[in-house]
C-alpha cells in the first residue's frame, strides 16, 4: 500500500507516535586536557613474538533503547584477543581501570609490556 509521507506523520501525530532520532556520532576522546600524558612507546612498531608483549585498548560507544553504553576493551596484539573489557554508561576513568583490572588478572603481564592507548582523558 503506498502512503504519502504526512499522512504517516499527521496519523503518528494523532496516535501520540514520535520519532526518536538518535545521534550520528558521539566524540569519546577529549585529547585537549591538562593531565600527564604518557609517552608513545609504541611509536608504530606493531611487531609481537609472542603474548603480552603489547597490549591496544580503546573506548567506543553503542546506542541502545536506554541511552548511550560505553565499551572499553584492550587486545592483546599477539593473538588479537580481547583480554580485558568494561561497560558502563558514563565515560570516565572508572571504565579504562575496570578494562585494565580485568586484563591484569586475566593476564598477569610480565614487566616490560606496553598498554597503548589514545591520549584520550579517561586513559590519563
Amino acid at each position: 500500500m503506498k502512503v504519502e509521507h504526512r499522512r504517516v506523520g499527521r496519523l503518528m501525530g494523532e496516535n501520540g507516535i514520535k520519532i526518536i532520532r538518535t545521534p550520528k556520532y558521539k566524540v569519546t576522546t577529549d585529547s585537549n586536557h591538562t593531565f600527564n600524558v604518557a609517552p608513545n612507546l609504541l611509536d608504530q612498531d606493531f611487531s609481537v613474538d609472542g603474548p603480552n608483549q603489547k597490549w591496544a585498548g580503546d573506548i567506543s560507544y553503542i546506542w541502545t533503547s536506554e541511552g548511550w553504553l560505553y565499551l572499553a576493551v584492550i587486545l592483546d596484539w599477539h593473538s588479537r584477543r580481547v583480554i580485558g573489557w568494561a561497560v558502563n554508561n558514563r565515560l570516565n576513568r572508572d571504565l579504562a581501570i575496570c578494562e585494565l583490572d580485568m586484563a591484569v588478572a586475566l593476564r598477569q603481564p610480565p614487566k616490560g609490556c606496553i598498554h597503548h592507548t589514545d591520549r584520550g582523558s579517561q586513559y590519563c
